[in-house]
């Protein structure tokens, strides 16, 4: 039976669905808010990286459920223009026994492929659940979609890398690498199925979620710091070498803004005619809805010499897919304030400010129908933020989408915190209840961090016509 409700898990991935046949093409990136492919699933990516071919890009993540950390699979999905993307396959499923069977963690998936051999190979951290049995472990595949069959550990001198961040870099030669939390830098053989060196030792406590881009004569080593999911200021180095010395170089977020409340997955260089934009690649993990209302924040870096920053933090940006020019974009649409009559609310919600409503009360909702064809909610984000689920239903009182949305961060901000798919015109109705739950994690030490409440914070509704 466990199997069973496991299978379907893996079949109904999510509880957010939208109608296909509704969908239209979005035009934007929508940092922090939930992501839908072609059939309406929300995209299940975290721990990711992208990879080009043939005009297409590739990304891969994290599978996963609402319901706990058990490793369910890494998924592919595909796009031409990083604001639409198709569900490809699971490109490696879950096991059937072994270290990533049942009950165990699979994290960080990264996807390269081999310049001698023409295969894919894909690096991942394995690990018990209760994070006792870390190592690097790699898969291969003949085709970029996969499926991708699992080998266990990628060894160094006989012996795993028994360490858990992981990520690669793959250099203008052709070098294949793959990066430790800490700082090391293990070059990869020709096949890129083993190492032939170290060329990096740790070098710094904590540096999680190491990603690294090279950009002129200079290479830029990013990661995050040891606060488990929380989100922290990311920092990063630079070098003229990979084999260093790395200087520290500090944040390349403002401090304080938790990198713009994410954390460090990739850095995706996006090269044009006029200019190479490389683009941040962040997650907002979000236990234990990892699936529903974990989101991304993708960003344009600003990189100028040593430095590397993210001062501003674009909502929605688009790129060029030719020129390679970032532009920020204004999603033009009607504003409904909180306060604005047509708004119906249940329960017991305060005026925390002339514009802005709140409750933590399980079960109080409120709702509003408008003509639209994308409706996005504005709030806040908040310490003692919870869940919301969210849910659309259109003239004929079918329910076409279904999603949760997070509104917890440490670093309390004003923010789009959901952006339905374009949708055909008609007259929708949404309604956001609060679910009495909050985002939280259990650490090695067993301290419990996350949210302090579960208060859901509403500033207007965004209806675009």
């Amino acid at each position: 039976m466990k199997l069973l409700c496991k299978l379907i898990l893996l079949f109904l991935f999510c509880f957010a669905e939208i109608d296909s046949s509704a969908q239209k093409k979005n035009t934007a990136i929508v940092s922090g808010v939930p992501w839908y492919d072609e059939k309406g699933n929300t995209v299940s990516a975290h721990g990711a990286n992208i990879i080009k071919e043939n005009g297409k890009y590739y990304l891969f993540g994290e599978r996963h459920d609402d319901s706990s950390n058990d490793f369910v699979g890494f998924n592919c999905y595909s796009s031409t223009d990083l604001y639409n993307w198709k569900f490809e396959r699971i490109a490696l499923p879950q096991q059937t026994v072994g270290k990533l069977g049942p009950n165990r963690v699979g994290e960080r998936c990264k996807v390269m492929k081999c310049p001698s051999t023409g295969e894919y190979i894909m690096y991942m951290h394995a690990d018990t659940l209760g994070y006792v049995d870390q190592f690097v472990g790699y898969a291969t595949a003949t085709n970029i979609t996969g499926p991708y069959t699992f080998h266990g550990p990628l060894l160094f001198n006989g012996k795993p890398i028994k360490k858990w961040d992981m990520g690669t870099f793959q250099d203008k030669d052709g070098s294949g690498y793959v990066l430790l939390h800490g700082g090391d830098i293990y070059k990869l053989n020709d096949d890129y199925k083993s190492i032939s060196e170290q060329v990096n030792k740790a070098f710094e406590r904590g540096f999680e979620s190491p990603a690294i881009f090279h950009k002129d004569s200079l290479y830029y080593f990013l990661g995050s710091d040891l606060t488990g999911w929380e989100r922290n200021d990311n920092y990063y180095f630079t070098a003229t070498s990979l084999k260093g010395p790395w200087i520290k170089r500090g944040f390349f977020a403002p401090e304080g803004t938790l990198t713009w409340n994410s954390q460090t997955t990739f850095v995706l260089p996006i090269e044009g005619s006029k200019e190479t934009t490389y683009m941040f690649m962040g997650d907002r993990w979000s236990f234990p809805k990892q699936t529903t209302a974990a989101t991304y924040v993708w960003q344009p870096l600003s990189v100028s010499g040593y430095t590397v920053s993210l001062i501003q933090f674009w909502e929605a940006w688009k790129i060029d897919q030719q020129t390679g020019i970032a532009a920020p974009v204004i999603i033009k649409g009607k504003t409904i304030d909180a306060a604005d009559k047509r708004i119906v609310y249940n329960g017991n919600w305060e005026n925390d400010t002339l514009s802005l409503k709140s409750t933590d009360e399980k079960g109080a909702s409120f709702s509003v129908t408008v003509k639209a064809t994308q409706i996005g909610i504005y709030g806040l984000s908040r310490p003692d933020g919870g869940y919301a689920s969210i849910i659309i239903k259109n003239s004929k009182g079918e329910t076409v989408l279904t999603s949760n949305v997070d509104f917890y961060s440490k670093y309390a901000r004003l923010q789009t915190k959901f952006m339905s798919p374009s949708m055909k015109k008609d007259t929708y109705t949404v309604t956001v209840k609060v679910l009495g739950e909050k985002w939280w994690w259990k650490e090695k030490s067993g301290r419990l961090s996350g949210s302090k409440g579960h208060y859901i914070s509403i500033n207007n509704v965004v209806v675009v016509e």
